[in-house]
């Protein structure tokens, strides 16, 4: 079973993983920002977090820039 934890509201939160695939030179420093507080900080870096609200309105925000799978 994959690692599997809870979120604020008690709901399971599966494990997803976010690739950068468009570089972040000439991007808004907000989408920089965004980038690196999901641990992105080199192209072609691949992150694995909890599929978490907070975390997928940080992705939907950056969404151009990156591809997301399930592991």
């Amino acid at each position: 079973m994959p690692n599997v934890r809870l979120d604020r509201g008690g709901r399971m939160a599966n494990e997803i993983k976010i690739k950068l695939v468009r570089s972040m030179v000439g991007r808004p420093e907000k989408h920089r920002r965004i980038l690196r507080s999901l641990g992105l900080t080199r192209l072609n870096k691949t992150v694995t977090l909890y599929d978490t609200p907070q975390i997928m309105g940080a992705v939907r925000k950056v969404r151009h820039m990156v591809e997301v799978s399930q592991p």
